[in-house]
């Protein structure tokens, strides 16, 4: 493993230079999408694509990064790694590669799972034109996450609310019910926004030019944060059962967990199965007609309970308040930092080495098709 994944302390800028230095060492096609804001230390940013295929090849890989913008730089690693392998990808045509990465750019840099406008994007792909899903559960929480509760005793009177009922139903139930989105307050938690964000066009753009002629595809999404240490777990996440859940049964057998999501499930994986507006099910409703099959790699961090709330909670109050510099700034994202990419080489080596597996039967089978 090289040195460059190793650094405890990453930074966007470096993930971007390393992805496309790789990527032009490799001699991919190179794409750059402009997002209109700047980074935390005024960087420009872009969503860039690097892609190895032939003007006619029918049969793709797709490997999505930072949907969750921290979440990025476990998929930034694990993308720029990979481009070592796909050397003979170039001249072959049967099968082309598409990485997508850092689709929320904004957040990478600015280390915060949501993007510029609050939005979590996994809340975000659905039809706006449409009635939006009500969270009743979320609505009875909502005042601990406003700006009124960030600080002093209102803090600690929301913290002892949110033990309180966390002690009542169960800190899963707790988070499956919070997690599973609103689209009323844009200074909460889980917000899927008013409207698709730039994410969400961006990535739609992407996938109309390179993907609508085709005939197969694996998409794989990358994340951190749920789940056992250290661990990946491969899931199939939508709304239904559809036929590339069986093709990913074949591929990956008992590797796999299979998410259906909807308002009332539930799932041990320590994601939301109540959630709507899953990348996931967007990309399966946009490759309609094809063989595709959609999957999540979800690698384990620290314990969400403890660890993971509190940081993600310290972060959304800290831009609530408008506190975006200074000591306590400085902490708070290198916590948040430290739960979604543990700066443990262990972890990161062995998180990579699983993710690289994956990655290698995706592009076994697209090869046996």
């Amino acid at each position: 493993m090289s040195p460059y994944p190793m650094d405890a302390k990453p930074t966007y800028s470096r993930l971007r230079a390393g992805f496309l230095e790789n990527a032009k060492k490799h001699k991919a096609q190179v794409r750059h999408f402009k997002h209109p804001l700047k980074g935390m230390d005024g960087e420009e940013l872009y969503t860039d694509i690097a892609v190895w295929a032939k003007p006619e090849t029918k049969k793709w890989l797709v490997v999505i990064s930072g949907t969750h913008g921290v979440e990025g730089y476990y998929g930034s690693m694990c993308q720029t790694q990979y481009m070592d392998s796909l050397a003979a990808l170039a001249q072959d045509g049967r099968v082309g590669v598409l990485m997508v990465h850092l689709i929320n750019p904004w957040g990478t840099s600015w280390k915060r799972r949501v993007n510029e406008d609050n939005i979590d994007l996994n809340r975000n792909y659905l039809d706006f034109a449409q009635p939006l899903p009500q969270n009743r559960y979320y609505e009875a929480l909502h005042p601990l996450f406003v700006k009124e509760a960030a600080t002093g005793a209102a803090r600690q009177k929301s913290n002892e609310q949110w033990a309180e009922k966390s002690k009542e139903i169960g800190h899963t139930a707790l988070m499956n019910q919070l997690g599973a989105g609103q689209y009323l307050h844009q200074d909460g938690l889980y917000f899927g926004g008013f409207k698709p964000s730039w994410s969400n066009a961006t990535l739609r753009a992407i996938m109309g030019e390179f993907l609508a002629d085709c005939t197969d595809a694996i998409c794989l999404d990358l994340h951190t944060g749920a789940g056992a240490y250290g661990h990946p777990m491969l899931m199939a996440i939508a709304e239904r059962e559809y036929p590339g859940i069986r093709d990913a049964q074949r591929i990956y057998g008992a590797w796999l967990y299979t998410v259906l999501t909807g308002a009332s499930q539930t799932t041990d994986t320590g994601i939301s199965a109540a959630a709507t507006g899953y990348t996931s099910q967007a990309m399966v409703d946009l490759m309609t007609g094809k063989r595709f099959c959609q999957l999540v790699i979800e690698c384990g961090t620290y314990d969400g309970e403890k660890v993971g709330h509190d940081a993600l909670l310290n972060d959304h109050f800290l831009h609530l308040c408008g506190n975006l510099q200074g000591k306590e700034f400085e902490q708070t994202k290198d916590k948040l930092l430290e739960f979604f990419f543990p700066s443990d080489q262990d972890w990161r080596e062995l998180v990579w080495v699983r993710t690289r597996q994956i990655f290698d039967r995706a592009l076994a089978d697209l090869f046996e098709r």
